[in-house]
């Protein structure tokens, strides 16, 4: 994999096909554990997937083909990826050779500390262990293990196998060692690892994105836009900013010359009364708010399938890495 600046944006080489990494045991295969098993095989890794499932080995074997294609795109080698692919019913099989174990059950902190408690059980002592979680705490996920200077959350953003982002936040207890390991191998996989400096629920990208997300059922309760018009503004927007530099960078080149200085200077009064406004007017999922959103989903973009919304959304994602890719290139090229 070829090195990347911290502040490139991060998309993969072309995977060699050979592994230079430990077997991985993914444990949990929903949407995001198929995800990371197609980016860990793609990338030439002997996976160990495992779930419970009866319906587990199929689901997971069509993913990983649904998936297989996109990967491709983004230049890696994926023929005959899957006979890298071992599916286990049993837990203690699908650990026991692996050197890294990514987690991704439920978000319930009961079922966190038991399976983790499982797989301390029978995986290498050395084996470093990894939580896919998006909002508990890995001090709270490794109380009961005997070890919980190993284990840490490496949340990723949906999905795996093409956002760049994981959010490495270590607990209490995590070992510096151990996050090191993490980040390297998360890099290694093509991904842009960030480590939090403290710990805190739902980590950032979540609690940033649940803002907005809070905003905007607002803004569609208080019947301002429909769902249809709040995606729009923000595509047309502050996603196509965002997507080049975030906020601080943005409201920075939003100041002029004097940068954010200048920023605070025009805005800081303006912030402080729409901040006091967000703060007094509370938006709950209540039953008929759901109903509303459901509604108007239903009537416009549910209409189409998921997978083909994937379909469009990944063919979106990739167009938009390799633009920002090339155009840093060519920047530095000039230099």
């Amino acid at each position: 994999m070829r090195s990347r600046s911290a502040t490139s944006p991060a998309r993969p080489g072309k995977s060699s096909g050979t592994t230079q990494h430990p077997r991985i045991a993914v444990v949990g295969c929903g949407v995001i554990g198929i995800s990371w098993t197609a980016l860990f095989l793609a990338n030439g890794c002997e996976v160990s997937a495992y779930d419970p499932a009866p319906d587990a080995a199929a689901r997971i074997r069509k993913g990983i083909a649904g998936i297989a294609p996109r990967l491709a795109a983004m230049g890696y080698r994926t023929a005959s990826m899957e006979k890298r692919l071992r599916i286990h019913a049993d837990l203690a099989q699908a650990v026991r050779e692996a050197g890294i174990v990514q987690e991704n059950g439920p978000e319930r902190m009961a079922f966190k500390r038991m399976i983790w408690r499982e797989v301390e059980k029978h995986a290498a002592p050395d084996a470093l262990f990894l939580s896919s979680s998006s909002s508990i705490k890995a001090t709270t996920q490794a109380a009961g293990l005997r070890n919980p200077a190993r284990m840490l959350v490496g949340h990723p953003f949906n999905p795996p196998h093409l956002i760049p982002l994981v959010e490495v936040a270590p607990g209490r207890r995590t070992s510096p060692e151990a996050v090191r390991a993490a980040v390297e191998f998360y890099r290694s996989m093509g991904k842009h690892p960030v480590v939090l400096r403290k710990e805190i629920p739902g980590f950032v990208a979540n609690r940033l994105q649940g803002a907005l997300l809070r905003e905007s059922v607002s803004l569609v309760k208080k019947g301002v836009v429909t769902v249809d018009e709040l995606d729009e503004i923000v595509t047309h927007s502050i996603g196509l900013r965002w997507a080049t530099g975030g906020p601080f960078v943005s409201f920075h080149l939003g100041g002029g010359p004097a940068g954010f200085q200048g920023y605070l200077k025009q805005f800081t009064r303006a912030l402080n009364l729409l901040w006091l406004l967000l703060q007094v007017t509370p938006v709950y999922m209540t039953g008929s708010v759901k109903s509303m959103l459901l509604g108007q989903i239903a009537a416009s973009f549910g209409r189409t399938p998921v997978g083909e919304l994937e379909a469009r959304r990944d063919g979106d994602q990739i167009a938009i890495l390799d633009a920002l890719v090339h155009s840093r290139v060519r920047g530095k090229g000039k230099k």
